[in-house]
């Protein structure tokens, strides 16, 4: 589902369960030692998915560690995203002379916990999401801007950043537009606009995209290499 949302440069496989562990590279293996069954099936399998992903792009498997702020380190010359949430999981990646940044999120299609919306959305956006549940009462609009909140966060950090520009320090520093498509057979997905507030009124504008199922919602946003990337 989630390469439905990318451009054709990005590789791309999920899987709705959890992958076998005995996958995990030395290092990872030692990454997981003494964390939950949970956790461990969630990164056994995200990162199943990504050398699923860096295949698609005929690079070598290669462990995937976290770097100092926690994201994973992706193999020299690319960039990805992983994401997963109960029943399914994700990874894409590019090369980075396609694609500068990726952000990618998976999240069920039920509405967010009271009281997480106001923690996460701007005014205007709550005002926003009201409007589209009048349009469409079957989607979950504030988990869906969630959602591309956290698409976006992903993309922006830590290879979206901008010299000079402050990252967002939370999701309360993203605003998020989202663009439903008109009715037909496609009205499942749409469209969305992301601004990072930090660093006004030089803030970054992303472009993402959505789809919705009867049981999850997806999200994703890849910024194009710029020209100077492609030397």
């Amino acid at each position: 589902m989630i390469e439905d949302l990318l451009p054709k440069t990005v590789a791309a496989a999920e899987h709705f369960g959890d992958a076998p562990d005995e996958g995990l590279f030395p290092a990872e293996r030692a990454l997981m030692a003494g964390v939950g069954a949970g956790r461990r099936r969630e990164f056994t399998t995200g990162r199943y998915c990504a050398r699923l992903a860096l295949r698609g792009l005929g690079v070598a498997p290669a462990p995937l560690l976290p770097d100092a702020e926690g994201a994973p380190r992706w193999p020299a010359g690319t960039v990805g995203s992983l994401t997963h949430c109960r029943g399914y999981r994700a990874a894409v990646a590019a090369r980075r002379t396609e694609v500068r940044a990726l952000g990618i999120d998976a999240e069920p299609h039920r509405p967010l916990r009271e009281g997480v919306l106001a923690s996460v959305a701007l005014p205007e956006e709550q005002e926003h999401r009201a409007a589209l549940l009048r349009l469409d009462a079957a989607v979950h609009w504030d988990r869906l801007l969630f959602c591309a909140k956290e698409a976006t966060f992903k993309a922006w950090f830590p290879d979206g950043a901008r010299p000079g520009l402050t990252r967002p320090r939370t999701l309360y520093d993203i605003h998020v537009t989202l663009r439903p498509a008109p009715p037909g057979p496609r009205s499942d997905r749409g469209a969305f606009h992301a601004r990072v507030l930090p660093g006004r009124p030089g803030s970054v504008l992303f472009r993402g995209r959505w789809l919705v199922t009867e049981d999850f919602l997806l999200t994703a946003v890849a910024v194009p290499a710029a020209p100077s990337d492609r030397l």
